[in-house]
Protein backbone atom coordinates (compact mmCIF):
# COMPACT_ATOMS: atom_id res chain seq x y z
CA UNK A 1 0.00 0.00 0.00
CA UNK A 2 2.83 2.19 0.83
CA UNK A 3 4.59 1.65 -2.53
CA UNK A 4 1.19 2.00 -4.18
CA UNK A 5 0.86 5.92 -1.77
CA UNK A 6 4.18 7.22 -3.16
CA UNK A 7 3.19 6.11 -7.19
CA UNK A 8 -0.14 8.21 -6.90
CA UNK A 9 1.03 11.19 -4.36
CA UNK A 10 4.64 11.87 -5.25
CA UNK A 11 6.03 9.89 -8.46
CA UNK A 12 3.62 12.08 -10.31
CA UNK A 13 4.53 15.61 -8.94
CA UNK A 14 6.88 17.71 -11.19
CA UNK A 15 10.76 18.05 -10.00
CA UNK A 16 11.64 20.55 -8.05
CA UNK A 17 15.15 22.85 -9.14
CA UNK A 18 16.18 24.83 -11.33
CA UNK A 19 14.62 24.14 -15.13
CA UNK A 20 16.99 26.19 -17.53
CA UNK A 21 20.14 25.49 -19.70
CA UNK A 22 23.19 24.52 -17.91
CA UNK A 23 25.32 26.86 -20.33
CA UNK A 24 23.23 29.83 -18.98
CA UNK A 25 23.71 28.71 -14.95
CA UNK A 26 27.60 28.17 -16.38
CA UNK A 27 27.97 31.48 -17.67
CA UNK A 28 25.97 32.81 -14.08
CA UNK A 29 28.43 30.74 -12.16
CA UNK A 30 31.48 31.50 -14.30
CA UNK A 31 30.40 35.67 -14.00
CA UNK A 32 29.94 35.57 -9.92
CA UNK A 33 32.90 34.22 -9.28
CA UNK A 34 35.27 36.80 -12.00
CA UNK A 35 33.16 39.65 -9.87
CA UNK A 36 34.07 37.95 -6.63
CA UNK A 37 38.05 38.28 -7.77
CA UNK A 38 37.72 41.63 -8.54
CA UNK A 39 36.33 42.85 -5.27
CA UNK A 40 39.30 41.03 -3.93
CA UNK A 41 41.72 42.60 -5.96
CA UNK A 42 40.21 46.08 -5.67
CA UNK A 43 40.01 45.43 -1.92
CA UNK A 44 44.22 44.89 -2.01
CA UNK A 45 44.68 47.61 -4.10
CA UNK A 46 43.09 50.58 -2.37
CA UNK A 47 43.84 49.78 1.30
CA UNK A 48 47.00 50.62 2.12
CA UNK A 49 48.83 47.85 4.60
CA UNK A 50 46.91 45.08 3.29
CA UNK A 51 48.82 43.25 0.95
CA UNK A 52 52.34 42.20 -0.62
CA UNK A 53 52.94 40.59 -3.72
CA UNK A 54 56.53 37.72 -3.82
CA UNK A 55 57.93 35.86 -6.46
CA UNK A 56 61.46 35.64 -8.35
CA UNK A 57 62.78 36.08 -11.66
CA UNK A 58 64.86 32.79 -11.56
CA UNK A 59 67.57 31.29 -13.65
CA UNK A 60 69.01 34.82 -15.01
CA UNK A 61 72.38 34.49 -16.64
CA UNK A 62 74.64 37.50 -17.36
CA UNK A 63 78.41 37.31 -17.89
CA UNK A 64 80.96 39.93 -16.58
CA UNK A 65 83.50 41.87 -18.92
CA UNK A 66 85.88 38.77 -19.06
CA UNK A 67 83.15 35.94 -20.32
CA UNK A 68 82.70 34.49 -16.99
CA UNK A 69 78.87 33.42 -16.48
CA UNK A 70 77.11 33.82 -13.37
CA UNK A 71 73.40 32.11 -12.85
CA UNK A 72 71.31 34.26 -10.38
CA UNK A 73 67.37 34.81 -9.01
CA UNK A 74 65.89 37.71 -8.22
CA UNK A 75 63.74 37.94 -4.94
CA UNK A 76 61.25 40.62 -5.88
CA UNK A 77 58.64 41.87 -3.32
CA UNK A 78 56.03 44.48 -4.22
CA UNK A 79 53.43 46.58 -1.55
CA UNK A 80 50.33 46.53 -3.23
CA UNK A 81 49.40 50.11 -2.42
CA UNK A 82 52.42 52.17 -2.56
CA UNK A 83 54.23 49.77 -5.17
CA UNK A 84 57.25 50.19 -3.25
CA UNK A 85 59.27 47.53 -4.16
CA UNK A 86 61.94 44.99 -2.78
CA UNK A 87 64.70 43.21 -4.72
CA UNK A 88 67.57 41.53 -4.05
CA UNK A 89 70.08 39.05 -6.34
CA UNK A 90 70.20 35.32 -4.35
CA UNK A 91 72.23 32.43 -5.52
CA UNK A 92 69.63 30.14 -4.88
CA UNK A 93 66.07 29.83 -3.87
CA UNK A 94 66.22 27.46 -0.87
CA UNK A 95 63.43 27.89 2.16
CA UNK A 96 66.15 29.40 4.41
CA UNK A 97 67.07 31.68 1.36
CA UNK A 98 63.62 32.90 0.87
CA UNK A 99 63.16 33.71 4.59
CA UNK A 100 65.96 35.62 4.61
CA UNK A 101 64.79 37.42 2.07
CA UNK A 102 61.25 38.33 3.35
CA UNK A 103 63.10 39.22 6.79
CA UNK A 104 65.19 41.64 4.77
CA UNK A 105 61.91 43.26 3.03
CA UNK A 106 60.15 43.83 6.24
CA UNK A 107 63.52 45.37 7.45
CA UNK A 108 63.43 47.46 4.60
CA UNK A 109 60.04 48.95 4.44
CA UNK A 110 59.86 48.53 8.40
CA UNK A 111 57.09 46.12 8.98
CA UNK A 112 54.60 43.67 7.53
CA UNK A 113 51.60 43.83 5.52
CA UNK A 114 48.29 41.75 7.03
CA UNK A 115 48.62 39.36 3.75
CA UNK A 116 51.25 38.31 1.62
CA UNK A 117 50.41 36.63 -1.98
CA UNK A 118 52.96 33.59 -3.39
CA UNK A 119 53.18 32.11 -6.60
CA UNK A 120 52.65 28.25 -5.43
CA UNK A 121 56.17 27.48 -5.18
CA UNK A 122 57.53 24.37 -3.37
CA UNK A 123 59.00 26.65 -0.59
CA UNK A 124 55.63 27.45 0.38
CA UNK A 125 52.89 25.15 -0.91
CA UNK A 126 53.29 21.27 -0.66
CA UNK A 127 49.49 20.97 -2.81
CA UNK A 128 48.72 23.97 -4.64
CA UNK A 129 45.32 24.89 -5.22
CA UNK A 130 42.44 23.01 -7.49
CA UNK A 131 39.36 22.65 -8.50
CA UNK A 132 38.56 20.41 -6.27
CA UNK A 133 40.87 20.93 -3.36
CA UNK A 134 42.41 23.51 -1.40
CA UNK A 135 45.58 24.57 -1.20
CA UNK A 136 47.91 23.02 1.47
CA UNK A 137 50.92 24.91 2.84
CA UNK A 138 54.27 23.77 4.14
CA UNK A 139 54.28 23.36 7.85
CA UNK A 140 57.78 25.10 8.31
CA UNK A 141 56.72 28.16 5.65
CA UNK A 142 53.01 28.67 7.56
CA UNK A 143 54.41 28.66 11.09
CA UNK A 144 56.89 31.27 9.82
CA UNK A 145 53.86 33.27 8.59
CA UNK A 146 52.23 33.25 11.70
CA UNK A 147 55.24 33.97 13.71
CA UNK A 148 55.86 37.00 10.98
CA UNK A 149 52.33 38.14 11.36
CA UNK A 150 50.98 38.21 8.27
CA UNK A 151 48.47 35.47 6.25
CA UNK A 152 49.66 33.47 3.31
CA UNK A 153 47.36 33.54 0.05
CA UNK A 154 48.77 30.97 -2.62
CA UNK A 155 47.37 32.52 -6.10
CA UNK A 156 45.68 30.78 -8.52
CA UNK A 157 47.08 29.36 -11.56
CA UNK A 158 46.80 31.36 -14.50
CA UNK A 159 44.69 34.19 -12.39
CA UNK A 160 46.78 37.32 -13.71
CA UNK A 161 44.82 39.73 -11.90
CA UNK A 162 46.53 37.98 -8.45
CA UNK A 163 50.28 38.69 -8.98
CA UNK A 164 50.16 41.08 -11.94
CA UNK A 165 52.14 43.60 -9.93
CA UNK A 166 55.21 41.02 -9.34
CA UNK A 167 55.06 39.82 -12.88
CA UNK A 168 55.30 43.07 -14.10
CA UNK A 169 58.37 44.10 -12.01
CA UNK A 170 59.76 40.30 -13.14
CA UNK A 171 59.83 41.34 -16.55
CA UNK A 172 60.78 45.47 -15.90
CA UNK A 173 63.66 43.96 -13.75
CA UNK A 174 65.32 41.84 -17.06
CA UNK A 175 64.77 44.37 -19.15
CA UNK A 176 66.46 47.08 -16.97
CA UNK A 177 69.73 44.88 -16.33
CA UNK A 178 70.07 42.71 -19.87
CA UNK A 179 71.93 46.21 -20.86
CA UNK A 180 74.73 45.05 -18.79
CA UNK A 181 75.67 41.81 -19.86
CA UNK A 182 79.16 42.06 -20.70
CA UNK A 183 79.72 44.75 -19.05
CA UNK A 184 80.04 44.57 -15.45
CA UNK A 185 83.32 43.82 -14.06
CA UNK A 186 82.87 41.28 -11.66
CA UNK A 187 79.65 39.61 -9.06
CA UNK A 188 80.07 42.25 -6.73
CA UNK A 189 79.49 44.67 -9.20
CA UNK A 190 76.46 42.71 -10.92
CA UNK A 191 75.12 42.89 -6.72
CA UNK A 192 75.71 46.81 -6.65
CA UNK A 193 73.45 46.65 -10.08
CA UNK A 194 70.62 44.77 -8.50
CA UNK A 195 70.75 47.10 -5.35
CA UNK A 196 71.19 50.24 -7.19
CA UNK A 197 68.01 49.39 -8.94
CA UNK A 198 65.89 48.83 -6.19
CA UNK A 199 66.88 52.61 -4.93
CA UNK A 200 65.77 53.79 -8.39
CA UNK A 201 62.71 52.29 -8.82
CA UNK A 202 61.58 53.66 -5.43
CA UNK A 203 62.94 56.75 -4.64
CA UNK A 204 63.86 58.34 -8.71
CA UNK A 205 61.05 56.82 -10.70
CA UNK A 206 57.13 57.55 -11.02
CA UNK A 207 54.94 54.08 -10.72
CA UNK A 208 52.52 54.05 -13.92
CA UNK A 209 49.98 52.89 -11.15
CA UNK A 210 49.96 55.70 -8.80
CA UNK A 211 51.79 58.77 -11.03
CA UNK A 212 53.91 59.03 -7.63
CA UNK A 213 57.06 58.03 -7.09
CA UNK A 214 56.53 54.71 -4.46
CA UNK A 215 58.58 55.75 -1.51
CA UNK A 216 56.17 58.92 -1.17
CA UNK A 217 52.88 56.92 -1.15
CA UNK A 218 54.80 54.35 1.02
CA UNK A 219 56.13 57.35 3.61
CA UNK A 220 52.70 59.08 3.70
CA UNK A 221 49.63 56.62 3.38
CA UNK A 222 50.93 52.95 3.75
CA UNK A 223 53.59 52.87 6.31
CA UNK A 224 51.83 53.34 9.42
CA UNK A 225 49.40 50.82 8.35
CA UNK A 226 52.00 47.73 8.16
CA UNK A 227 52.38 45.47 10.90
CA UNK A 228 55.21 45.38 13.54
CA UNK A 229 57.50 42.05 13.35
CA UNK A 230 60.40 40.75 16.13
CA UNK A 231 63.43 40.16 13.69
CA UNK A 232 64.85 37.85 16.34
CA UNK A 233 62.36 35.59 15.79
CA UNK A 234 62.41 34.96 12.34
CA UNK A 235 66.23 34.73 12.39
CA UNK A 236 65.43 31.38 13.81
CA UNK A 237 64.07 30.65 10.56
CA UNK A 238 67.58 30.58 8.93
CA UNK A 239 69.42 27.32 9.02
CA UNK A 240 72.55 26.85 11.19
CA UNK A 241 73.64 23.85 9.79
CA UNK A 242 73.64 22.35 6.41
CA UNK A 243 75.76 20.59 3.61
CA UNK A 244 77.07 22.41 0.22
CA UNK A 245 78.72 21.52 -2.77
CA UNK A 246 82.19 23.92 -3.18
CA UNK A 247 81.62 26.13 -6.52
CA UNK A 248 84.28 26.18 -8.94
CA UNK A 249 84.57 29.84 -7.56
CA UNK A 250 86.02 27.80 -5.15
CA UNK A 251 82.88 29.18 -2.68
CA UNK A 252 80.33 27.88 -0.73
CA UNK A 253 76.68 29.47 -0.41
CA UNK A 254 75.33 30.85 2.94
CA UNK A 255 72.25 32.70 3.55
CA UNK A 256 72.83 35.31 1.20
CA UNK A 257 76.68 35.15 0.91
CA UNK A 258 79.39 33.25 -0.01
CA UNK A 259 82.51 32.61 1.26
CA UNK A 260 86.21 31.18 -0.17
CA UNK A 261 87.80 27.75 0.65
CA UNK A 262 91.19 26.50 -0.77
CA UNK A 263 90.72 25.81 -4.11
CA UNK A 264 91.48 22.26 -4.04
CA UNK A 265 87.68 21.49 -2.73
CA UNK A 266 86.27 22.74 -5.86
CA UNK A 267 83.26 19.91 -6.54
CA UNK A 268 83.45 18.36 -2.65
CA UNK A 269 80.93 18.23 -0.39
CA UNK A 270 81.37 20.18 2.77
CA UNK A 271 79.62 20.67 6.15
CA UNK A 272 78.75 24.12 7.17
CA UNK A 273 77.91 25.08 10.60
CA UNK A 274 76.87 28.14 11.90
CA UNK A 275 78.25 29.61 15.57
CA UNK A 276 75.35 31.45 17.15
CA UNK A 277 77.51 32.44 20.37
CA UNK A 278 80.81 33.33 18.09
CA UNK A 279 78.89 34.68 14.71
CA UNK A 280 81.58 32.05 13.12
CA UNK A 281 80.71 30.10 10.09
CA UNK A 282 82.67 26.61 10.06
CA UNK A 283 83.41 24.52 7.25
CA UNK A 284 84.39 20.81 7.44
CA UNK A 285 85.81 18.56 4.69
CA UNK A 286 85.54 14.89 6.30
CA UNK A 287 85.32 16.21 10.02
CA UNK A 288 88.40 18.25 9.32
CA UNK A 289 88.32 21.92 9.45
CA UNK A 290 89.03 23.82 6.48
CA UNK A 291 87.80 27.77 6.73
CA UNK A 292 86.62 29.65 9.63
CA UNK A 293 85.03 33.02 8.62
CA UNK A 294 83.05 35.69 10.49
CA UNK A 295 79.22 35.77 9.40
CA UNK A 296 78.93 38.44 7.46
CA UNK A 297 76.72 41.12 5.66
CA UNK A 298 78.73 41.20 2.68
CA UNK A 299 77.92 39.33 -0.25
CA UNK A 300 81.06 38.04 -1.15
CA UNK A 301 84.03 36.87 2.25
CA UNK A 302 87.28 35.11 0.95
CA UNK A 303 90.52 34.53 2.86
CA UNK A 304 93.22 36.41 1.17
CA UNK A 305 95.06 33.05 0.43
CA UNK A 306 91.66 31.60 -1.03
CA UNK A 307 91.22 34.77 -3.10
CA UNK A 308 95.13 34.22 -3.99
CA UNK A 309 94.59 30.53 -5.43
CA UNK A 310 91.52 31.59 -7.68
CA UNK A 311 93.06 34.57 -9.09
CA UNK A 312 95.89 32.28 -10.37
CA UNK A 313 93.92 29.82 -11.65
CA UNK A 314 91.90 31.83 -13.17
CA UNK A 315 92.38 35.68 -15.34
CA UNK A 316 95.06 36.49 -13.12
CA UNK A 317 97.31 33.56 -14.12
CA UNK A 318 99.66 35.04 -15.50
CA UNK A 319 99.90 38.08 -13.10
CA UNK A 320 102.98 38.02 -10.44
CA UNK A 321 102.30 37.81 -7.34
CA UNK A 322 102.76 41.44 -6.09
CA UNK A 323 100.54 42.39 -9.26
CA UNK A 324 97.45 39.99 -7.32
CA UNK A 325 98.26 41.18 -3.67
CA UNK A 326 97.96 44.55 -5.26
CA UNK A 327 94.33 43.42 -6.77
CA UNK A 328 93.25 41.63 -3.94
CA UNK A 329 93.86 44.02 -1.24
CA UNK A 330 91.67 46.71 -3.46
CA UNK A 331 88.97 44.40 -3.50
CA UNK A 332 88.73 43.64 -0.20
CA UNK A 333 88.83 47.59 0.62
CA UNK A 334 86.00 47.40 -2.18
CA UNK A 335 83.95 44.25 -0.47
CA UNK A 336 83.83 46.30 2.65
CA UNK A 337 82.16 49.14 1.79
CA UNK A 338 79.33 47.01 0.26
Amino acid sequence: MLKLYYKFNFATEPKKGYEGKYTILREYCKNKKQNETKKATIRVETNPGIAAQVDWKEDMVMHDKFGRTYQFNIFLYVLHYSKMKYITLTWDRKQDTLFECLKDAFEYTEGVPKEIWFDNMRTVVDRSRTQYKKVVFNNLFYQFSKDANFEPIACRPYRPQTKGSVESLAKFVEQRLRPYDYEFYDAVELIELVDDLCHELNHLEISQATEQRPIDVFNYEEKEHLNFFNAKLLDTYIENECIRIVSKESMINFRKGKYSVPTKYIGEEVQVIFNNSTDELLIYYDGELIRRHNLSERKFNYIVEDMSEILKSDVFKHKDDKEILTYIENSLLLYDEI
